[in-house]
């Protein structure tokens, strides 16, 4: 059976504003544009799929008008649910804000997707060639971590789980962390949470450390921005470039990378092309306006064919 992926993290919807400025505390600013998406977890699936692997979704999802966004917009990605829809609660919301410079600011509010039990996680059956994918904001949801962290440590062996800190989890210190990292046969993550994580101050010594506290055998991906990323595995660094563009936006990149270099991986490719096709991936993303932008694969394929 081909590879496919589980996403245990969470989907929520995005209300996504552009604004000249960030208002003083306060204040109160016009925006040039606002619309709603979905976002959270769904960006790393969507681009899982437009890339070919098949994705399935082990998250919450609410009942109500955000909800049922989220369900459409995976229903339009051939993402498969799962779970039942929450009989209680709506689907959480994120308000993005995007600046000029195209960096973003959150503010998240949780819904349904703060939940998860055993009932959820059993639905499907990971096989041994599969990918499980875990975000660091599980980690932080007192009715979702111990349910999950249980469920990890009863996967079959070869079974690949894959690990996206985020912006919140900080250091290795947590009990819910410790647990987690010798589960982890796959990080990935950008520079800045990297450095965050590990308490140093180049990639270089955040991915020694990491290989330090990781599995033997595991491979380690940070993202640098537009210079590509560098992979860690078996005690040998590898740096990897990445496409020149003009960045508008770059809400959704990471997941974007996330999503691709799974595909690739899923399909047989090696470490550093898959990789590859993952910076392409995040480039042509930072170019458009929205956190789900990741191209399809034909789109990857012409931007690394039309590099030199």
């Amino acid at each position: 059976m081909p590879a496919r992926l589980f996403y245990t993290g969470q989907v929520v919807v995005d209300l996504v504003m552009a604004l000249d400025a960030l208002p003083r505390s306060g204040g109160d600013v016009l925006a040039r544009s606002a619309n709603f998406e979905t976002g959270g977890g769904f960006n790393v699936m969507a681009a899982a799929c437009r890339n070919g692997l098949q994705t399935i979704y082990l998250g919450r999802h609410g009942h109500g008008r955000f909800g049922d966004l989220a369900r459409q917009a995976m229903a339009a990605e051939g993402i498969e649910v799962a779970t039942a829809a929450s009989t209680d609660q709506d689907t959480g919301l994120s308000v993005a804000l995007i600046e000029p410079s195209a960096e973003r600011s959150f503010i998240s509010y949780v819904g349904a997707e703060g939940g998860l039990s055993d009932s959820d996680l059993n639905s499907q059956v990971v096989q041994a060639e599969d990918f499980v994918f875990v975000s660091g904001y599980s980690l932080l949801h007192k009715h979702k971590v111990s349910t999950l962290l249980n469920w990890l440590g009863q996967l079959p062996r070869e079974a690949r789980v894959v690990f996206d800190p985020g912006p919140l989890v900080n250091s290795p210190d947590s009990t819910e962390m410790q647990a987690m990292l010798p589960l982890i046969d796959l990080w990935t993550s950008n520079c800045e949470e990297a450095l965050r994580f590990t308490g140093r101050q180049t990639i270089a010594d955040a991915l020694a450390q990491l290989a330090q506290w990781l599995k033997g055998d595991a491979m380690i991906v940070v993202r640098d921005g537009p210079n590509g990323c560098w992979i860690r595995r078996d005690n040998a660094t590898l740096s990897v470039p990445g496409f020149p563009v003009k960045a508008i936006d770059t809400n959704g990149a990471g997941d974007a990378h996330a999503g691709v270099l799974l595909a690739g991986l899923a399909a047989g490719l090696g470490a550093e092309q898959a990789a590859l096709r993952a910076n392409a991936a995040a480039a042509i993303a930072v170019t458009r306006w929205g956190p789900a932008t990741a191209p399809v694969a034909a789109e990857v394929d012409q931007l690394i064919g039309a590099s030199p």
